[in-house]
């Protein structure tokens, strides 16, 4: 999948990835927006950087990353 600058995106999952680290557990179900989506790469492997909703920015394995629909905004339930 490709990634793209200011796409919201959720931690749905724990990656299989080594660089995934012990921590991360406690982002899955978090949602952010990708600030660094590694296009010029072009690789599939590369960290993508998400800027997680009050969490910061961290570094995640594309394997435990998913696109949420446009719909979806802040405040509604």
């Amino acid at each position: 999948m490709a990634f793209r600058k200011g796409q919201r995106v959720e931690v749905y999952q724990k990656s299989e990835d080594e660089s995934w680290q012990p921590y991360m557990d406690g982002f899955i179900g978090v949602h952010g927006i990708i600030t660094d989506p590694d296009t010029t790469k072009n690789d599939p492997d590369a960290l993508i950087e998400v800027t997680l909703d009050g969490e910061g920015t961290h570094r995640f394995p594309q394997d435990c990353l998913r696109p949420l629909e446009k719909q979806e905004t802040s405040g509604n339930g």
